[in-house]
């Protein structure tokens, strides 16, 4: 599932490529995606809009359209958005697709068709996002928000840093890689962890971050396809049984959440 660094790289591609472009019309081929909204009314209403900016929160991308109307895009697991030269000539996974004005595209393409599309009022949305928590590279995610955050929670550190509704974003590759630099156990209550390790936690996730943004931006230079954190050099995900690049024990996975965590138990604790 592309992460906070995929889904801003998108963001900001799109920024350059599509801001102030008029949209001629948007059609939606898969209905399910814009569920429970109603296709017709969506494709109606932003019919003739102005794309006026591109925003992220959390996972979530924000199309802010002329008339306060905002769409809300969630690439889910196999989502991506990007403009091509011309719309008639649009991939076969594309669910969703704008027409703008000169005949550019820009294109929701999903293969597994699992994204979501939502037209809000400015208002709805505010609502619609109230649950999202502190986006980790803004000023608001500060050591001393983390910590106190950490404190209220008994949850395992590494679940603690995937809920959205404490840190916006951040996912299951850059957890794990922010918790092996930090040298925290996944499976420790974050409530429990030193204050010096909550501050080199804190640390490690603006420093992952920025530099799977830069591993991301370079993924999405050309349209199409993508894997997350494509060239970031992973030091636990996905290296089970290989040697650990600090110590050299080997690198364990465990399940927590339904999903796999990497980390090395030697150094992790």
């Amino acid at each position: 599932m592309p992460e906070l660094p995929e889904v801003e790289a998108v963001c900001r591609k799109l920024r350059v490529q599509a801001r102030g472009a008029r949209i001629v019309r948007m059609r939606v081929e898969r209905p399910g995606i814009v569920q429970p909204q109603s296709k017709t009314k969506i494709e109606r209403e932003v019919a003739d809009c102005v794309l006026e900016d591109v925003e992220r929160r959390g996972k979530n991308i924000l199309l802010r359209l002329s008339g306060g109307r905002v769409l809300r895009v969630h690439l889910r697991m196999t989502g991506n958005l990007y403009v091509i030269p011309n719309v008639r000539f649009r991939p076969s996974g594309t669910r969703v697709w704008w027409e703008m004005e000169g005949g550019r595209g820009l294109v929701f393409e999903d293969s597994r068709a699992l994204g979501k599309v939502h037209l809000y009022s400015a208002g709805e949305l505010e609502q619609a996002l109230e649950n999202v928590g502190v986006e980790p590279l803004s000023e608001e995610f500060t050591e001393a928000w983390f910590v106190t955050a950490a404190r209220r929670s008994r949850k395992p550190a590494k679940l603690f840093l995937m809920d959205q509704q404490y840190v916006a974003g951040l996912g299951n590759i850059y957890a794990a890689e922010a918790l092996f630099r930090a040298r925290v156990h996944p499976e420790r209550p974050v409530c429990g962890v030193s204050k010096p390790k909550l501050a080199a936690l804190h640390s490690a996730i603006r420093s992952v971050l920025e530099e799977a943004l830069a591993s991301a931006e370079l993924a999405y230079a050309e349209p199409g396809r993508f894997v997350e954190g494509e060239s970031f050099a992973r030091a636990v995900y996905g290296r089970e049984a290989e040697p650990c690049v600090r110590c050299g024990g080997r690198i364990r996975r465990i399940a927590q959440g339904g999903r796999s965590t990497y980390f090395c138990a030697g150094c992790q604790r």
